[in-house]
């Protein structure tokens, strides 16, 4: 497995008694962004270079709640660098390859990163979810169509929560397999603390098929009235 970040503990007043790499400093704010918070989590393990951080983002499964694209990710490094957050510490080249440099996160960046991800971790904030603005409407299809529209979706979470599962149980195997022969037959794995974004995401989908099914079975018994009103016709519905 990959290095360890170092734990991140904000500087305080008065710890500059020897002045560590700061990077310049910049009274614009840190762009926020899921891309750029990825970055700083690298760089707070090692220094690196665009290249490196986009294969270990794929290679830890960071797509699968980071739209990662080479344009952004390289815009997001110039951007964090020009801001003082990052820092190039090294250029090299590799026979007739680009040039490619290497990134450290500076103290400035590391003090931002923990206050980030304090906030993002402590605070929710409205995230205005596609499903949620589709219910505030939902009377547009009828109660038939609705019913519809809802079982459609319950099933396309019924076969996403079963795909995930199988995955992480795959996943789970062949790291224990790869550390019981690196180890003697020693069991180990994937440590919880590392696949907690994904436990969170599988959480969040069984509760919304929950939801889901709870408020189909309400609508067919009538428990969830649906107001009287002219029902939109089958050409309506379909297009």
């Amino acid at each position: 497995m990959s290095s360890q970040p170092q734990p991140l503990t904000p500087r305080r007043r008065g710890d500059d008694a020897e002045p560590a790499r700061t990077g310049r400093r910049s009274t614009r704010a840190l762009p926020r962004t899921p891309l750029a918070l990825a970055v700083l989590n690298l760089l707070n393990e090692h220094p690196m270079h665009p290249y490196e951080m986009k294969s270990l983002m794929r290679e830890r499964g960071h797509v699968r709640a980071i739209r990662l694209k080479d344009a952004s990710l390289y815009d997001t490094v110039e951007r964090l660098a020009e801001l003082g957050f990052i820092e190039a510490v090294e250029v090299s080249r590799e026979g007739r390859r680009p040039e490619r440099t290497v990134y450290a996160i500076t103290d400035g960046g590391r003090d931002e990163l923990v206050v980030w991800l304090r906030e993002l971790t402590s605070l929710p904030s409205p995230e205005y979810p596609r499903f949620a603005a589709a219910l505030m409407f939902i009377y547009a299809l009828g109660k038939d169509g609705a019913i519809a529209a809802l079982s459609l979706r319950a099933a396309s979470l019924e076969g996403e929560i079963a795909r995930i599962d199988a995955y992480q149980r795959a996943i789970h195997q062949h790291f224990d397999e790869a550390y019981r022969a690196a180890a003697g037959g020693a069991a180990g794995g994937i440590p919880r603390l590392f696949t907690l974004e994904e436990e969170y995401a599988q959480a969040m989908r069984q509760a919304e098929l929950a939801w889901v099914r709870q408020t189909i079975a309400a609508l067919h018994d009538g428990t969830l009235e649906w107001p009287v009103g002219p029902e939109p016709t089958e050409e309506e519905q379909s297009s």
